[in-house]
């Protein structure tokens, strides 16, 4: 991880009616790093990736991706913003009347990229998801964890410089689970993707901050940080009522004295 950053949020606030969903987040992300954003339910952390993407606006504050401040861009604007970002929603997202390879080809056919350019690039994304095998099938062929990989495959194909991963695992059995945070830590550690990783599951976020990969050849294989290794380019962001209560490594979050940390992480 060097010090480039790419993602900045600056005391951003965000209002829907009566409930303040973000009171004053600020945090820095940097390339190569992973965030991973945790909290009770409504603190917040879908509404981050909303205001990451330009779906939605801050009420007060600054969003730089990148060093672009983007709160205030109009529409037509975001569309080179959001080139750089890749999202992977809960919900998989896919288009159910188009196949497999249509999906994931989707942003290419958008960018009019030649044809015999993007078959190659379809098969290469699916090869590291592990699902060249599904590329003509049509999306209620496949099983809610082979969605998902085929909606983060949708997500890379276009290279993105950050990748925002929604509840990826929400839904799948612990299985299947493994099998996206497994690509996930590739995606980190083997091609250097940045990231903003939100989810409710504490079990797939200790994951994302103990393991890691290596690449022999075709192989990839995952290790768990021991006594002489931590995992540096990982760190947990806490959102407690709108506010950032913890941001940190892991081994100093589970370390916390502060009673309301204690009370969530069991």
């Amino acid at each position: 991880m060097n010090g480039e950053c790419v993602l900045e949020m600056k005391n951003v606030v965000k209002q829907y009616g009566d409930n303040l969903v973000l009171d004053g987040v600020s945090f820095k992300l940097f390339r190569g790093e992973t965030k991973i954003i945790i909290g009770a339910s409504g603190s917040g952390k879908s509404t981050i990736l909303k205001l990451i993407m330009g779906l939605d606006r801050p009420d007060e504050g600054e969003i730089l991706v990148e060093g672009q401040e983007i709160a205030r861009l109009r529409e037509s604007d975001l569309v080179a913003v959001r080139s750089k970002i890749g999202m992977v929603f809960q919900e998989s997202a896919l288009f159910d009347s188009l196949t497999v390879r249509e999906n994931v080809a989707y942003q290419l056919y958008e960018d009019g990229i030649d044809d015999d350019k993007i078959e190659p690039k379809v098969r290469e994304t699916l090869g590291f998801v592990g699902l060249e095998d599904a590329i003509d099938k049509m999306p209620s062929e496949l099983s809610g964890g082979m969605k998902r990989r085929v909606a983060l495959a949708r997500a890379l194909i276009g290279r993105p410089d950050i990748m925002l991963y929604d509840e990826p695992t929400a839904g799948l059995d612990p299985i299947t689970s493994r099998k996206i945070n497994e690509l996930i830590i590739a995606l980190r550690d083997i091609q250097g993707v940045t990231g903003v990783f939100v989810t409710h599951r504490l079990r797939d976020a200790f994951t994302l901050a103990t393991e890691y990969a290596t690449n022999g050849g075709s192989a990839t294989t995952f290790h768990r940080e021991g006594p002489l290794l931590c995992i540096a380019n990982t760190r947990f962001l806490l959102l407690r009522d709108g506010k950032i209560i913890f941001e940190g490594p892991d081994e100093l979050l589970r370390r916390s004295d502060d009673p309301y940390i204690k009370r969530f992480l069991a």
